[in-house]
């Protein structure tokens, strides 16, 4: 009889968990669609944005072992740190691109 009801305890926990659990399992109706290649830039150049901050921090932890001399850390400090404007810069087109795109799409 205690197998029974622990069977029954388990079927029943099982079905509320499958039934509570269907809204994730399903994919959005609604979802909107862009364009992967939008979508694509962005992450590229996102990729781009992450790389550069780790070559910035690389060279201020170079500057902190004494791998770089101050004067070489100043001068590549402001390379790295112009070539990240430009790339937020071109980020910020990107997404700028890409919402137009996406809210020209979700008119038509």
């Amino acid at each position: 009889m205690d197998l029974l009801a622990f069977l029954v305890v388990v079927a029943l926990l099982g079905a509320a968990v499958w039934i509570i659990s269907a809204p994730l399992r399903r994919e959005p109706e609604d979802a909107p669609t862009s364009d992967p290649a939008a979508t694509a830039d962005v992450e590229q150049l996102e990729a781009a944005r992450d790389a550069k901050y780790r070559e910035i921090r690389d060279a201020e932890m170079d500057v902190r072992t004494g791998k770089l001399s101050e004067a070489d850390h100043r001068a590549v400090d402001a390379t790295l740190r112009a070539e990240a404007v430009e790339i937020l810069r071109e980020l910020d087109t990107a997404r700028e691109e890409a919402k137009a795109q996406d809210s020209g799409q979700s008119t038509s």
